[in-house]
């Protein structure tokens, strides 16, 4: 970073140190010129002369108000123009305070619209030269008059031209920053319909493998008995198309991986076989749960064990966020003919569930997280609130899922 740079930076900081530099510099110009006499007998000639001490005091004033410049653009030109008429109508001759409403006019240009820059530059234009030309001490065609008109329009005008530019380079900065919003959001979008063609390819892959492998299956089944060799011959086309359907997955899987993602897990997916583990973690963080398990002996499908463990892991969430400190949770698995039914009730006071207010259904990641297990798995799902306080969490979800080869892969 060059020095200037930094100066910039360093400027940018401290506004009002800046402002104050500048009002100080204006101070100091007009002080200069106020030497100045215009009337000499010779023409302008420079004089030791000292300025009148109302002058002293509206040069000071004006630059004073300077300082807060940027604070109140308006009120600080209404000070300043209001020293400059009362200079122009008592100096004599007259100080340099039309500088200050000058750089004040100036300022108010440069953080103001076009119209109202019209408005007020005319206003301030009019009113200092019109002050100047007829209740002044010169006569109206004095250059000192003249000067007061060309100065204040100079002010509005490279205001205004200030602003514009801001307004430009800003418009830029903002084309350019959408424009390369725009070309990540097309190339994540890209990636992401790339990605699901992958994900159609491999499913019509794996469906064909599936397929194939249920296939044999049956075959080596029917003649297991009468064509030993038959069979070992399907069983090894079972084998080799599940090597296929395995070396297919790998792949995908691999391109579907982005940067970012997670490494795989390297143990087994959760289920119902840890629910008393998940139980005494809630217990460890102070939420009364209680566990009743009437499955005994039910083995569920990968699907439906994890999908079953992620939902009560989830109520269990719940009640510990939005029912309160006091609630207490009851679980219970229970086997009904071909489905399970997991159940979790809270007696908490909490107004919601998961973002849903009043505990209803429809709000809530948690909640939609398990609709979408439970569809996924062709099951029900039922939440809501409680007659007499609380909230229900009810799936049933089948205890066989189809094949993948008959769900049409």
């Amino acid at each position: 970073m060059s020095t200037l740079t930094r100066a910039r930076c360093r400027l940018r900081a401290h506004p009002f140190a800046l402002d104050a530099a500048l009002a100080a510099g204006v101070l100091v110009c007009m002080l200069a010129g106020s030497f100045v006499d215009p009337h000499g007998p010779d023409g302008i000639t420079w004089e030791l002369r000292a300025p009148d001490p109302l002058s002293l005091v509206l040069m000071t004033l004006g630059a004073a108000a300077l300082a807060f410049r940027r604070r109140a653009p308006r009120r600080v030109l209404a000070l300043a123009g209001g020293a400059c008429v009362v200079e122009s109508v008592t100096g004599d001759p007259r100080a340099p305070v039309a500088m200050c409403a000058v750089v004040a006019l100036y300022t108010v240009a440069s953080t103001t619209d076009r119209p109202t820059t019209w408005r007020i530059g005319l206003l301030t234009t009019t009113v200092l030269t019109g002050t100047a030309m007829i209740a002044g001490p010169l006569p109206w065609y004095a250059q000192e008059n003249l000067a007061i008109f060309a100065w204040t329009g100079i002010g509005a005008t490279a205001g205004d031209a200030v602003r514009s530019r801001r307004a430009f380079v800003r418009a830029i900065r903002e084309r350019a920053e959408r424009a390369e919003r725009t070309r990540e959001e097309e190339a994540r979008r890209r990636v992401a319909e790339e990605r699901l063609r992958i994900a159609r390819d491999l499913h019509d892959v794996v469906a064909h493998h599936i397929a194939l492998i249920n296939v044999q299956a049956g075959v080596a089944a029917h003649v297991m008995d009468r064509r030993p060799d038959q069979a070992k011959e399907a069983l090894a086309h079972v084998r080799e198309a599940s090597r296929s359907a395995l070396g297919e997955l790998r792949a995908t899987v691999g391109l579907l991986r982005q940067s970012g993602d997670p490494e795989a897990p390297t143990e087994p997916a959760p289920g119902l076989d840890r629910l008393d583990e998940l139980a005494g973690t809630f217990r460890s963080a102070g939420l009364r749960v209680e566990v009743a398990r009437a499955d005994q002996g039910t083995v569920l499908p990968a699907a439906v064990d994890l999908a079953a463990y992620r939902i009560v892991q989830e109520a269990l969430t719940n009640v510990r966020k939005h029912a309160g400190d006091a609630a207490k949770a009851e679980v219970s698995v229970v086997r009904v003919g071909p489905h399970i039914e997991i159940t979790v009730l809270d007696d908490g006071t909490g107004d919601d569930q998961d973002g849903a207010p009043g505990g209803g259904p429809g709000g809530g990641h948690g909640l939609l997280g398990m609709r979408e297990r439970v569809a996924a798995l062709r099951g029900t799902l039922t939440t809501g609130p409680r007659y007499g306080g609380g909230f229900r969490v009810h799936a049933i979800l089948p205890v066989e899922t189809r094949t993948s080869a008959q769900d049409g892969l």
